[in-house]
C-alpha cells in the first residue's frame, strides 16, 4: 500500500467539504477529517444517520421561522409565552442562543439575514414583509430588535425602526454589552442575557 499523504485527493475532498461550514479553518477541518476515518464502522453509521435523520426531520417554521420538525414550532404554540413582545432576528439559530440566557419569555420572528447591499441583499430578501403581517394581525406591544451589532444588524434595526414606528408599537434594540462587531452566537449566557435585561429604547 502507498503511503497515505495530506495531498491525497480523497482526503482533500474530506476537508473542503468541512471547511465550507461556517467557523471551521483547515486546521479545524483536517483534524475533524482525521477523527472520522478513525471512527469505526459502526460508529460512522450511526453519526452519518443522525446528521441525516436531522436533515430530513427538521424544517422552518410556518409561524417565526425557527428550527422545527413540525409545521409550527412549540414556542409559537406555547401559552406561556408572551405574546405581547416579539423578538426580531437574523438567523433561527439566533433563537437558541437567546433561549439559553433564560430572560426572554416572548416570541420570535427570523428575518434569514440582515440588510446588506454589497452583497446584494435588501429587505426585500429578507422576512420582513412577513414580520408586518403578524404585527398587524396580532396585538404586539413591543418589538424587541436583537439582529447583530454589526454594519448590516444595525443597518436592518433602523430600517425595522422606521417600517415599525407608525403602528404605534414600542420598538427596542438589544443593547450593545456584547462587543461591537460580534455575533449573538460567540457571546456567553450572561451578557447576552444583559443585554436584553438592558435593551434601549429606539
Amino acid at each position: 500500500m502507498e503511503d497515505f499523504h495530506l495531498s491525497d485527493p480523497q482526503f482533500q475532498k474530506l476537508i473542503q467539504s468541512f471547511s465550507s461550514l461556517p467557523g471551521i479553518g483547515k486546521k479545524s477541518a483536517t483534524r475533524i477529517g482525521f477523527h472520522i476515518l478513525r471512527m469505526d464502522p459502526s460508529t460512522f453509521r450511526a453519526w452519518l444517520s443522525n446528521i441525516e435523520e436531522a436533515k430530513a426531520k427538521l424544517r422552518f417554521c410556518d409561524e417565526c421561522g425557527g428550527l422545527t420538525e413540525d409545521p409550527v414550532c412549540s414556542i409559537c404554540l406555547s401559552d406561556r409565552r408572551d405574546n405581547g413582545i416579539l423578538c426580531v432576528v437574523e438567523q433561527p439559530e439566533d433563537i437558541f442562543f437567546i433561549e439559553n440566557t433564560k430572560e426572554y419569555v416572548g416570541k420570535y420572528h427570523v428575518l434569514n439575514g440582515a440588510i446588506s447591499p454589497l452583497d446584494g441583499i435588501g429587505p426585500d430578501q429578507l422576512r420582513i414583509r412577513q414580520l408586518i403581517e403578524r404585527l398587524e394581525d396580532t396585538g404586539v406591544k413591543e418589538v424587541l430588535i436583537a439582529t447583530n451589532p454589526t454594519l448590516e444588524g444595525d443597518a436592518t434595526a433602523s430600517y425595522l425602526s422606521t417600517v415599525i414606528k407608525p403602528m404605534e408599537i414600542k420598538i427596542t434594540r438589544i443593547a450593545h454589552g456584547i462587543t461591537i462587531g460580534g455575533t449573538l452566537e460567540y457571546s456567553d449566557q450572561y451578557t447576552l442575557g444583559k443585554a436584553i435585561k438592558s435593551r434601549l429604547t429606539l
